[in-house]
């Protein structure tokens, strides 16, 4: 076994950060992280365990959470030299707290079975923080049990429940679902059918249309289902499983019991087991002009695969509502079957730097570009 490769596989978030801090400098050859020309990547926050879901306050507070270590945190760049001076541990002991959105000042935690509301976050970071419960009657199954949650352009809180196993007709018609509620936790309504897993999905800036990834099952073989890139640009639709995956790959022990015509298909299908979580519109400034209004997507990396892929950013290219490409835009956490991190979740900066979380190595990067 090569040296390096022992290294990584005893102190990967270690290597990891020394990688890109030789990144933020210059090109090397030693650097991981390989990006389109002009594009560099750098540490904007480490030791934050588990980082998952990211969400930044309108005065540059990012609010991250967790799944296994039950806590959510504030990140604070006090100096605004874009590096994180100071991590607050808002909530612990939390039943994975994967999902969090803003709206007017409240921070919203969503659990396994209950959505979370902290009043007034930033006034109360370092007083301990108390909560109150929005809704608390969600399924309490906990596989595909944590939550991705957001505002939508309609100012309602999406969320979804996923499906209970890795492939199963539910007679509970919440699981494999997307829901959505009122800020109160009130009119709560199914909003998308047949999803599988979403852990990221965002509102195209100028249609307005939900866009989400989504997971495919497990256990049909290393290359089958895709994951999979949707639109849902109305309530009500349906997107196949247990029925259905991707575009026309019939599932062997439920297709049978349904009209899989009538599903709404992929607009891209993702690498098989890829495991996309977040993605996000790009509206930013900096990168360049083509960049607008194109999706990037966090692909954790597959679990279960005899050879891995995934763990690296990818873009999907759109012309309206069709996708036109496909392909790697930050990767190198993967190095042959030896993984240094895995990507989460995606969020844009004011100044159109992107952030990145990554669970695997307890860190949180930003990603720039120079003309």
């Amino acid at each position: 076994m090569r040296v390096e490769n022992w290294l990584y596989n005893i102190f990967p978030g270690i290597l990891l950060l020394l990688n890109l801090s030789c990144t933020s400098k210059d090109e090397t050859s030693n650097n991981q992280i390989k990006l389109p020309a002009g594009f560099k990547i750098s540490v904007y926050a480490e030791n934050i365990p588990n980082a998952r879901s990211m969400e930044l306050s309108e005065s540059g507070i990012l609010f991250v959470s967790t799944r296994t270590a039950g806590n959510v945190y504030a990140l604070i760049d006090n100096d605004k030299n874009f590096k994180v001076d100071e991590v607050i541990t808002i909530a612990s002991g939390l039943d994975m707290p994967n999902g969090v959105a803003l709206k007017d000042g409240d921070l919203y935690v969503a659990e396994v079975s209950r959505v979370i509301k902290f009043p007034q976050i930033e006034t109360n970071l370092r007083n301990s923080p108390s909560f109150t419960i929005v809704r608390n009657d969600f399924p309490t199954a906990r596989s595909h049990g944590w939550k991705f949650i957001k505002f939508g352009p309609d100012e309602k809180l999406y969320i979804p429940v996923g499906a209970p196993c890795n492939i199963c007709l539910s007679e509970d018609p919440r699981f494999a679902s997307i829901m959505r509620m009122n800020a109160n936790g009130s009119e709560l309504e199914i909003y998308s059918h047949g999803v599988r897993n979403t852990v990221g999905f965002d509102w195209h800036p100028l249609t307005k249309d939900l866009w989400f990834t989504d997971n495919g099952r497990d256990m049909l073989g290393d290359n089958i289902p895709p994951d999979e890139l949707n639109r849902a640009p109305e309530i009500g639709l349906h997107f196949g499983y247990p029925f259905l995956h991707g575009r026309n790959i019939l599932d062997p022990e439920f297709a049978s019991q349904s009209d899989t015509s009538n599903y709404s298909k992929p607009v891209q299908e993702l690498g098989p087991h890829v495991a996309a979580l977040g993605m996000e519109f790009y509206t930013g400034n900096m990168f360049p002009e083509d960049y607008r209004n194109q999706i990037f997507i966090a692909e954790h990396g597959s679990w279960n695969r005899s050879k891995k892929i995934g763990y690296r950013i990818s873009l999907v290219r759109l012309n309206g509502n069709e996708a036109i490409s496909y392909e790697p835009f930050a990767e190198g956490w993967l190095q042959g079957e030896s993984v240094s991190g895995r990507p989460v979740d995606v969020e844009q900066m004011p100044d159109g730097s992107l952030l990145i979380s990554d669970d695997f190595a307890n860190a949180i990067y930003r990603i720039t570009y120079e003309r």
